[in-house]
């Protein structure tokens, strides 16, 4: 977006995005007047005014989100329009990162790229190991763990884990490792305490976790699984990144297992 020209000949000067302008741009976009935005959210003309001539920086959020429910009954912002709001407010999108809020976002077409991804295996995991979505490949090559819900309650509280992980003892380790990191950087979260707290009902979970070590996931690393069918083992690539979300980024990863 251009600004205004200090001098003739001079080119406009380029603005940063505001919560200020960005608030008067979806506005204006929907022909609505301050007046008729202020009365929908319970606010003054006067503060709409001052919000989007940057005189009140840091609303708060219970105005942010009177003040989009106003320009949604317009015509419903995008879910980008929609976060680019809140975080110009310094503030997160309304509801927090749950199971079923994180499997919520995951678009039409990126659930349809796992079916493309056949005949290798492909999931969509949460920071805490929660399988939010996966393709076929993936629970053929990996039993049970669809059912579990977890990939660390699957890894050490179900023998199937065991029984077709070739290496387990050596991907345990690295799975205490990656969650020991995490429980690091996220001290006070509760979700990574409760599932500490509910592995460690597991005599392997408490063996590992004393050693103390630490790592962070690799994005390229190799797992052999045994085949549930034909008990042939299995050797994978595994390639994981982070996925492009726009209601909750950085909380949803894509791990891919493309066979050797």
């Amino acid at each position: 977006m251009t600004g205004r020209s200090d001098a003739v000949g001079e080119p406009p000067t380029i603005e940063a995005p505001s919560f200020g302008r960005t608030l008067r741009r979806l506005r204006d976009d929907r022909g609505v007047s301050r007046e008729q935005l202020a009365y929908t959210a319970g606010v003054s003309a006067s503060y709409v005014t001052h919000l989007e001539k940057g005189d009140r920086v840091n609303p708060a959020a219970a105005v942010v989100e009177a003040l989009v429910r106003g320009l949604d009954r317009v015509r419903p912002l995008t879910l980008a329009d929609r976060r680019q709001v809140f975080d110009l407010a310094g503030l997160g999108l309304p509801g927090d990162p749950t199971v079923p809020n994180l499997r919520a976002a995951i678009t039409a077409e990126q659930r349809h790229a796992l079916f493309l991804f056949q005949p290798h295996l492909a999931a969509y995991v949460d920071y805490l190991g929660n399988l939010l979505e996966a393709n076929d490949a993936w629970d053929a090559a990996l039993p049970g763990l669809r059912q579990d819900g977890n990939m660390f309650r699957w890894m050490f509280g179900n023998e199937l884990a065991r029984r077709y992980q070739v290496d387990w003892e050596t991907e345990a380790r690295k799975y205490v490792r990656w969650l020991r990191t995490t429980a690091g950087r996220l001290a006070e979260d509760p979700g990574i305490l409760g599932l500490v707290d509910e592995l460690s009902g597991h005599p392997d979970f408490r063996r590992l976790w004393a050693e103390d070590g630490v790592d962070f996931p690799s994005s390229a690393r190799t797992l052999r699984l045994r085949d549930p069918q034909s008990g042939r083992v299995r050797e994978f690539q595994m390639q994981t990144a982070g996925l492009n979300c726009t209601a909750f980024p950085h909380h949803i990863a894509v791990i891919l297992g493309l066979e050797l």
